[in-house]
């Protein structure tokens, strides 16, 4: 029964690890991924790693291909169009009940958040820029007074921060996205929150399906069989403990 739970310990650890390095863009979409690398890099055995990989294939986030291994999955054109109607559906009935209840201090964040996210998207820091936007597509959800639907949104931002476009905007380009998106959502009206939230996914659909088709290029060519390692401390054992550089 012990060892039972401290299997599902370590690979709810050994996910939560690879799932970070997902997201934040040091396992590139396309990379190929060595579960004996993995075991090796977090000073664990192969079973937790396995059932962890499966969880994130099941998440969407990786894929398994016979005879050439695992993946971050390469979404196909038709993932991406699928993805983002789903996105629509959850994100702009966030859009209609923020703009009902939301309070002064919801409405005034979500601005100071827009304001900061349209900095940052000319910045070399993809990772700050990609995290912000997590923050304010969440912070609608939140004010959205609704568990079951914020839930749901995390998810699909999940796969949205790793096929959102990894290069910044051209220098001196002014991006004003996010600024618009928080006007019409704190505007008041159902009808402008919900037409506000349409136009930016679809900006975001038409700047997510050029990096998709870059990518996908891109990978054609041979990957290097690798996982993303950072610096690691060993247990003296080599097994069963799991340290990540944060």
């Amino acid at each position: 029964m012990r060892e039972g739970t401290e299997a599902t310990s370590l690979a709810a650890e050994v996910y939560g690890v690879v799932r970070r390095r997902i997201l934040r863009g040091d396992l590139m979409i396309g990379e190929v991924i060595s579960r004996r690398a993995i075991a090796a890099d977090l000073s664990t055995s192969l079973p937790p790693v396995t059932e962890a990989l499966l969880r994130l294939e099941y998440e969407g986030l990786l894929e398994h291909r016979p005879r050439a291994g695992t993946r971050v999955r390469i979404p196909s054109p038709e993932d991406v169009r699928g993805h983002f109607i789903v996105r629509e559906a959850l994100e702009v009935q966030a859009a209609i009940r923020f703009t009902q209840v939301a309070t002064a201090h919801e409405r005034a964040e979500l601005r100071r958040l827009a304001m900061r996210a349209d900095a940052l998207a000319a910045q070399p820091d993809r990772q700050a820029h990609a995290s912000l936007h997590q923050r304010l597509h969440r912070w609608i959800a939140e004010g959205s007074r609704c568990p079951a639907l914020c839930e749901a949104i995390d998810r699909t931002c999940a796969l949205a921060a790793i096929w959102i476009p990894t290069t910044p905007h051209p220098a001196g380009e002014i991006v004003l996205r996010h600024q618009v998106l928080a006007h019409g959502v704190v505007s008041g009206n159902p009808a402008v929150a919900a037409q506000a939230m349409r136009d930016y996914l679809t900006a975001c659909l038409e700047r997510t399906l050029e990096a998709v088709e870059e990518t996908t290029l891109r990978v054609k060519r041979p990957l290097r069989q690798s996982f993303a390692r950072g610096p690691r401390r060993r247990h003296p054992t080599g097994t069963g403990h799991i340290t990540e550089e944060r």
